[in-house]
């Protein structure tokens, strides 16, 4: 169970840092929730804690790690179907697993499939989404500001 001030990441919103545990009944069940303070944008998530194992919350990367992710930006290999529906759920899934090096691969494919033909509105929401969530963990982890995390992932991935 993690605590309050403790850095965490859901897989679908990115990094925050819990700000209470709160509980609430919710369709007429009572259970105690996380209160995730996204820093980006300053959403709160609430995050039921019995099952936030499943759904696949877990503490932030540490610095080391952090570094070696952007480091391996450029070497990501990207490999895209061409048929854009099963591209869009692949991709989904691999935001959905949370683990950072496949939201890195959504968002190096995404970018450069914008550069050479365009993307949809669909996939560029897909690349805003997944860019969030990968810089919100890098933040948290590094200590350092949005912009700076932003400018170190674009000259990564140039």
């Amino acid at each position: 169970m993690f605590q309050v001030g403790d850095k965490i990441v859901h897989p679908m919103h990115g990094a925050g840092v819990i700000d209470s545990i709160v509980t609430k009944k919710v369709n007429g069940v009572v259970r105690d929730y996380y209160i995730l303070k996204l820093p980006v944008g300053g959403m709160l998530v609430m995050i039921p804690t019995s099952n936030s194992e499943e759904i696949g919350v877990r503490p932030v990367v540490d610095k080391d790690e952090a570094d070696r992710l952007i480091a391996s930006i450029p070497d990501i290999e990207v490999d895209m179907t061409q048929n854009w529906n099963r591209r869009y759920r692949e991709n989904m899934m691999r935001i959905k697993s949370g683990d950072l090096l496949e939201v890195a691969k959504v968002v190096k494919g995404l970018m450069l499939r914008d550069v050479d033909r365009g993307l949809s509105t669909g996939e560029r929401k897909m690349l805003h989404s997944a860019k969030q969530i990968l810089i919100s963990e890098l933040v948290l982890s590094q200590n350092t500001s949005y912009e700076d995390v932003e400018a170190r992932i674009n000259t990564a991935l140039a």
